[in-house]
């Protein structure tokens, strides 16, 4: 896909992300946008995925997780977006009994949902043993997630690390948003990650790095992490990202990790944005 169709895809599912949440009056919009980039980029153009025959096992075709499930709005946004469900349903984002929930998950059995999460550090469990799983079926398809910098902090993410390489898990791709904040403030002041490609090195993993909000950037290191799947290493990507990419004031801060917008800090974001698809 041309990268200029691509960005244009990534400015409506931040319009998508801003209206969902400020109609809510909850949920999370800036690690949300700074995701779009990433998200639109792995499901129009890098995964072998089926939007049109979705089930739970995903046999022959690429498996997304995401783990910080927090930022379901740009989720859920490219989902429908890439045909996984109606994009009218977007409207009822945290609604009483809506598949859409503030945390993704499988009760409701919302297409392209494959666990509940939310819960974080357990995503990229989930994803090493779908890795596996894949192995055993000789199925060469690949498994991706999605994971919060503040995340790191948690203890499951680094058993699953030493797990993955000591047990040669190399059809994994796992994918860190590095924006440098968290709910209460800045990685730094809160918990320090120190150096994430040295951490992840040393836990014998395969690291790469990019940009997240430049789309040939992500095309080409994406390239590479696929290119070097079934080597016998694990792969990481650590991704610079700017929370609340896109909206001038939600950008720089910590503040709009779980903050909605009002409705006139919903028009300011919208005036940013421009409308590509057609908002639902």
């Amino acid at each position: 896909m041309e990268t200029s169709e691509l960005h244009r895809i990534a400015s409506q599912v931040r319009r998508d992300i801003v209206r969902m949440v400020g109609s809510a009056s909850s949920g999370h919009p800036g690690g949300s946008l700074g995701c779009a980039d990433f998200l639109t980029m792995l499901y129009f153009e890098t995964m072998n995925h089926d939007p049109n025959n979705f089930n739970m096992e995903g046999r022959e075709e690429d498996i997304f997780y995401l783990s910080n499930g927090h930022i379901s709005p740009v989720w859920y946004s490219v989902l429908a977006r890439s045909g996984y469900f109606p994009v009218d349903e977007l409207g009822t984002f945290r609604k009483l009994s809506t598949r859409l929930q503030g945390h993704p998950s499988t009760d409701k059995k919302l297409p392209g949902v494959r666990m509940a999460s939310g819960s974080l550090g357990q995503g990229l469990s989930c994803a090493i043993g779908t890795a596996q799983a894949k192995k055993l079926n000789g199925d060469n398809s690949i498994v991706y997630s999605l994971h919060g910098d503040g995340e790191l902090q948690e203890g499951q993410i680094w058993e699953a690390a030493m797990y993955a390489a000591a047990n040669k898990v190399d059809n994994v791709i796992a994918t860190i948003d590095y924006n440098g904040r968290q709910i209460d403030g800045d990685l730094e002041d809160v918990l320090s990650l120190g150096n994430l490609h040295q951490k992840w090195q040393a836990f014998g993993w395969e690291v790469l790095e990019m940009n997240g909000h430049n789309m040939d950037e992500m095309r080409s290191v994406l390239a590479e992490a696929k290119a070097k799947t079934g080597n016998g290493k694990p792969i990481v990507i650590v991704m610079k990202t700017e929370m609340g990419q896109g909206v001038d004031y939600m950008m720089g801060t910590h503040k709009w990790h779980g903050n909605a917008p009002s409705p006139e800090q919903v028009d300011a974001a919208l005036a940013q944005l421009e409308e590509t698809l057609g908002d639902y």
